[in-house]
């Protein structure tokens, strides 16, 4: 059963219970109405008749031979009887041609009441009435009727209007019912249908027409729609750029290993510079491997990372005295140093520290400067790497934490960089809850600036209270 059925019969299946229950009420409502004001008239009738009767020696006798005018209470056609305690019939309405009780059980009960009978086909509304003596004594009985087929000739009627009525409201409500969800659902079907298109062709640029679609929560769900596609879109592009990039880099050494390799079985030996390149190209591969494996734990959540009190100002000056010796003819310093103390792992956030230090070392010429530094802002740490070197220029910024991005390809690949260390940083740091930012003018000798952001650790006392 289709979406579109299944809400065209619940509003359908709603409504006729709304209808029926409507029509429950009105019919009820208008046959106590004209119960009601017969029941009014017979009781009228009743009273007027007992007060044209009195007692004369224990017995009844009217005050006229005939009953009193019982049409000028409303309703037409009200018959009489008067009945004594014996059972006989001391009087009744000229026109009434039923001799019997017009209600016997009423008569036996010996008190008022209303009733319904059917006697010789006609359907007949009753009001029984004892006439009492001063002791309480029953004299006589008088009982009033009206016939009741006007009131069922109405509500026959009524009942034919109320049921056409609900057969044609409903009939009406599923058709139109059956209109609105189709043009409700036709978002819908645009939706499945570019989904199966993208299936099809395998052609993730496609997006949901929002023209076609009303801005309502159907348009909401394109629109998320459209957002999750340019995700995948990107994802997959992401893929497909990575893997090119792996198949590149992988390539690379592969070839000069395998050149090496000929080199020495065409030599009948090896030779010290043929095994120095396979040892420099399998260390090249060895640690590709490793960024990779490393980037995959990190975009998994797998990577493991330690949650120990990390004194950054210590581990920053320590970082300084192992990157002197990569430093060569640039003047590598400490600038404002602050005593900071962040929670993580001490081991990936050195290996943050010293890829920007190693790299600024590299892209900064000899007689620049690379300058270290740690400062508190508010409730974070900011670590900064400086350099005075070329810079990299305003577009180009916002790509360097893309993975095997290159500002300068051939440069950064004979200084044996794959453009992974800052993509690795970038996680890294992310995970540890921060990030990393960088600046420059683009200029040459304008330099880089590279900022660590981490969450300062939250005091001793503070944590325990958490």
């Amino acid at each position: 059963m289709t979406l579109r059925l299944r809400l065209t019969l619940w509003y359908s299946g709603i409504l006729s219970a709304i209808i029926v229950g409507v029509g429950i009420v009105i019919y009820t409502m208008v046959a106590t109405a004209l119960t009601r004001q017969i029941d009014l008239s017979l009781q009228s009738s009743a009273h007027e008749i007992v007060r044209a009767i009195s007692p004369t020696g224990g017995s009844v006798s009217l005050l006229v031979n005939t009953l009193p005018n019982l049409q000028r209470f409303g309703t037409p056609s009200v018959y009489a009887q008067i009945w004594l305690p014996d059972g006989k019939l001391a009087l009744k309405s000229e026109l009434l041609l039923i001799a019997d009780p017009l209600d016997p059980a009423a008569l036996k009960a010996g008190k008022a009441a209303l009733s319904e009978v059917t006697i010789q086909s006609y359907h007949l509304r009753v009001f029984t009435q004892p006439v009492t003596t001063v002791d309480g004594n029953v004299m006589a009985y008088v009982q009033t009727a009206a016939l009741l087929h006007t009131v069922d000739t109405t509500l026959d009627t009524l009942l034919v209007v109320l049921a056409g009525s609900a057969i044609v409201a409903v009939a009406l409500a599923t058709i139109i019912g059956w209109l609105i969800s189709r043009r409700a659902l036709a978002p819908l079907e645009t939706i499945t249908q570019t989904a199966l298109q993208i299936t099809r062709a395998d052609d993730l640029s496609r997006r949901i027409p929002m023209r076609e679609v009303p801005q309502d929560e159907v348009g909401r769900l394109a629109m998320a729609f459209n957002e999750s596609l340019g995700r995948l879109e990107r994802l997959f592009n992401m893929q497909r750029r990575f893997l090119a990039d792996v198949s590149h880099e992988l390539r690379t050494p592969l070839t000069t290993i395998r050149a090496n390799v000929d080199l020495v079985r065409r030599l009948g030996g090896a030779d010290p510079v043929s095994l120095g390149a396979i040892q420099s190209e399998a260390e090249r591969m060895s640690r590709l491997v490793g960024d990779l494996l490393v980037l995959a734990q990190a975009d998994a959540g797998t990577l493991p990372l330690a949650r120990d009190p990390v004194e950054m100002d210590t581990l920053l000056l320590e970082v300084l005295s192992e990157a002197q010796v990569l430093a060569g003819g640039v003047k590598l310093g400490l600038g404002e140093l602050d005593q900071a103390l962040v929670t993580g792992d001490r081991d990936r956030l050195k290996q943050i520290l010293l890829n920007l230090v190693s790299n600024a070392l590299k892209f900064t010429p000899e007689g620049g400067r690379v300058t270290m530094g740690l400062s508190l802002v508010d409730n974070w740490v900011r670590i900064t790497v400086s350099d005075t070197g070329a810079g990299i220029p305003p577009e180009e910024l916002r790509r360097i934490f893309d993975r095997f991005y290159r500002v300068d390809k051939a440069r950064s690949r004979a200084m044996g960089g794959a453009g992974l260390g800052l993509s690795i940083a970038q996680r890294i740091a992310q995970l540890h809850g921060g990030r990393i930012e960088a600046a420059s003018t683009g200029v040459d000798g304008g330099g880089t600036t590279f900022s660590v952001w981490l969450p300062l650790a939250k005091p001793r006392s503070a944590r325990e209270e958490s």
